[in-house]
């Protein structure tokens, strides 16, 4: 099957069963991300600005209730998930494909006038836009010299969707994934590491990208070839789709921070565990790990986005609130006086072991030193939920993303409507039409 036949032709009983459990358990999580990342600064900049310069008809902000354009509504939501930065993640690809894809694939339900969209066809439309993100980031990593950020990548998705919505032709579909590759941000990843902003992974960006690609392609606007798909030096990455699934090799995240920061959160917390060791008793925590996360080196953050990309903060809090979430990475909760000290005293050191894994295994080694000359060290670890070559792959059950999901949506959610809208979720292959889901989303 050819990526554009993939595109268009792939049905629902094509997809494997434990591709599409997989599928299922990419949305939860995802509009779990979103419900959470509702109560950050940067998600409340995005909405206003998106009510404010995306004004249009067909799609609604979610848990506010203003309509906007489909663009718009990708855009507000891809931002809003990256905000909290606890969605599922491919090492791959170093990055992101589902929080640009699920606001992509929900806002766009209602853009044509032609009958309902069941949630069989929304489950087919999200596993189509993960597969080509994913494709798509492998293939612009494996030709360009930079490290760029998720949207560049993930815009090809996102009009992926649009091209099977709006039925384009085999040349517009061309075409729109031309015009994503061509805009989507070629944004440096490392920038925002080293400075962290409220600029994320351009995912909702990427997401924009791929609405506004799709849209223009529909009326004729012309930008093939997408050479990340096209250039027969990545026609390897492309040969298998339909038969290799890469959705399933999502891992998800258990901390709302870097990926590259939550293998020593789970080195530490795992010895401290074993060895009954308590916060007080901890002089120093060395963290061996790849070049990359090296780089995630603040410690005294003064905004959530500094809190997510560094190493030695989250992991001083994970020690002493034992969770990462909204409440312990923004407010009050930056100036605790004892993560900070703590966080003073955590070293981080480069490995090779480490680096030469990254990016497809992103692990980290832990080494404890008690007040009392004590000292305790791990093997190589990765993250919570991480698939690994290391050891046994350990994707969390599906009881574990429930609780995720009802843990980032407490306080935003009353608890029936989170429990309709995650039943909705599992059984979405049995909406007749797949608004029924998208209408638990849309109110305050």
């Amino acid at each position: 099957m050819s990526p554009l036949e993939f595109i268009h032709k792939l049905r629902w009983n094509q997809i494997p069963a434990d591709t599409q459990r997989q599928v299922k358990r990419c949305l939860l999580d995802t509009i779990g991300s979103a419900i959470g990342g509702r109560k950050t600064k940067l998600s409340s900049i995005i909405y206003e600005f998106t009510a404010s310069t995306f004004a249009g008809k067909g799609a609604f902000l979610w848990l506010d209730g203003r309509e906007v354009s489909t663009a718009g509504a990708a855009l507000a939501h891809g931002m809003t998930i990256d905000a909290l930065d606890i969605h599922d993640n491919f090492n791959a690809a170093k990055g992101h494909a589902g929080v640009a894809v699920v606001p992509t694939a929900l806002a766009t339900l209602n853009l044509t006038s032609e009958d309902k969209v069941s949630g069989q066809e929304l489950l087919v439309t999200i596993a189509v836009g993960y597969e080509i993100a994913l494709r798509a980031g492998m293939a612009l990593h494996s030709t360009a010299c930079d490290y760029h950020t998720s949207g560049a990548w993930n815009a090809l998705g996102c009009a992926a969707i649009l091209a099977r919505r709006l039925h384009l032709s085999k040349e517009k579909t061309r075409h729109a994934l031309g015009i994503a590759e061509y805009h989507g941000p070629r944004s440096q990843m490392m920038r925002c590491i080293d400075h962290p902003t409220m600029l994320k992974d351009g995912s909702g960006w990427g997401a924009m990208v791929g609405i506004s690609a799709g849209l223009l392609a529909h009326k004729g606007f012309t930008g093939a070839p997408a050479v990340t798909l096209e250039s027969p030096e990545v026609a390897e990455i492309w040969a298998d789709i339909g038969e290799h699934w890469y959705l399933n090799e999502q891992d998800f995240k258990r901390y709302a921070v870097c990926h590259w920061a939550q293998p020593p959160i789970a080195g530490t917390l795992a010895l401290m565990n074993e060895h009954h060791i308590t916060a007080q008793e901890i002089e120093l925590i060395q963290v061996f790990t790849f070049n990359e996360a090296t780089r995630l080196t603040c410690r005294h953050p003064k905004t959530t986005e500094e809190a997510q990309y560094s190493l030695p903060f989250p992991v001083a809090a994970a020690v002493i609130h034992g969770n990462l979430g909204p409440g312990e990475l923004s407010g009050k909760a930056l100036t605790d006086r004892r993560v900070l000290e703590l966080a003073d005293r955590i070293e981080i050191h480069e490995d090779d072991f480490c680096n030469a894994q990254f990016p497809r295994i992103q692990i980290a080694r832990v080494r404890i030193k008690t007040t009392d000359n004590r000292t305790f060290g791990s093997d190589p670890v990765e993250a919570p939920w991480d698939l690994s070559d290391i050891q046994q792959p350990h994707q969390p059950p599906d009881q574990k993303l429930r609780e995720k999901f009802h843990w980032l949506a407490a306080n935003k959610l009353s608890a029936s409507r989170a429990t309709e809208l995650e039943e909705k979720i599992w059984h979405c292959d049995a909406l007749p039409d797949a608004n029924a889901l998208v209408d638990l989303l849309i109110s305050p």
